[in-house]
């Protein structure tokens, strides 16, 4: 599992129950850029099998979440709304480095960061959800995220040193904090 260096305050949690309409909109538009995130994967790779295998099955198992967050959007009387650029993932990006081999070790890595977060901050909307039917779908999202971290990891170790992954990763989590942490909290996932 990775270890996040900044928590989400409980707070924005508690905003985000609060204004779950405006949240569920951001979240399934996040679910969707992970789908085809994870397509992305597959194209630019397509001589890693490994890493084919896993992100097809990623693809789907996102397009499913979307699926699903827009059917309860839908059963709210919500519309999907056009996609916005987010500043967290934007950011982290500007931290992969250049070159083959460098690029592909750090894009898995931030990919499994982007993970972790979503399982944290699914994890806390679950815990300030009321229980019943929502409550048990973020707990469930919850699950997914925390798989999809090690999955990201497990895929970096496979094709790149894990002490050099590790350390990698290390830098890219200070960086990701600082990102956090300067972020207003808001209704998004990110």
């Amino acid at each position: 599992m990775i270890e996040l260096m900044y928590n989400t305050p409980v707070s924005w949690a508690e905003g985000v129950v609060d204004a779950l309409d405006d949240f569920l909109p951001d979240h399934a538009a996040a679910e969707k850029k992970a789908s085809s995130m994870a397509m992305g994967m597959v194209a630019h790779y397509p001589d890693r099998p490994e890493l084919v295998m896993a992100m097809i099955d990623l693809a789907i198992e996102e397009l499913n979440h979307y699926r699903a967050v827009v059917k309860l959007m839908y059963e709210r009387g919500l519309c999907l709304l056009a996609d916005e650029k987010d500043p967290y993932v934007n950011r982290l990006r500007r931290a992969i480095r250049h070159g083959k081999e460098y690029y592909l070790m750090d894009r898995l890595l931030v990919g499994g960061i982007i993970e972790a977060r979503g399982a944290e901050r699914f994890g806390l909307v679950a815990h300030a959800l009321p229980p019943g039917a929502l409550q048990r779908f973020y707990r469930s999202i919850t699950r997914s995220e925390e798989a999809h971290q090690k999955l990201f990891i497990q895929l970096a170790e496979l094709y790149f040193d894990p002490a050099k992954t590790r350390s990698r990763l290390h830098e890219l989590l200070v960086v990701e904090a600082d990102i956090v942490r300067e972020l207003p909290l808001r209704p998004a996932l990110h």
